[in-house]
């Protein structure tokens, strides 16, 4: 009779246990279910944003961006800041900054390392 108690006790013991981590499963099930949607969501907007985006950029350069995009591993052009690309993370070196500091506004530029299109912006430094 003892036995049966212990072992109806041990029973629910482990029952109630199993019922808390079902209970954190279904949550984490919810919630990376609502992040998912959240990203779907996120995913079309910015999809909407970049073809409207894409229509403005002359058609040569987007091809270019599109084939070192898929040769980068998803970044065909990367932030110039401070003398640094950001897409390998290298600074350039004189030669380079003076060619930045001299070429034209609308000239492409692309680093020497990692071949990206490198972004002037104002806070480029340059």
């Amino acid at each position: 009779m003892e036995r049966r108690e212990s072992t109806q006790e041990r029973l629910a013991e482990l029952t109630d246990r199993v019922s808390a981590v079902q209970a954190k499963v279904d949550d984490a099930t919810a919630r990376r279910d609502t992040a998912q949607t959240d990203l779907d969501a996120e995913v079309a907007t910015v999809t909407k944003e970049r073809a409207v985006v894409a229509e403005a950029v002359p058609a040569d350069l987007l091809k270019l961006y599109e084939k070192l995009r898929e040769q980068q591993g998803g970044v065909g052009a990367a932030r110039l800041y401070q003398r640094k690309c950001e897409g390998c993370h290298i600074e350039l070196n004189i030669t380079e900054v003076n060619e930045v500091r001299a070429a034209a506004k609308d000239t492409v530029l692309r680093c020497e390392n990692c071949r990206r299109i490198l972004v002037r912006t104002s806070e480029s430094g340059l």
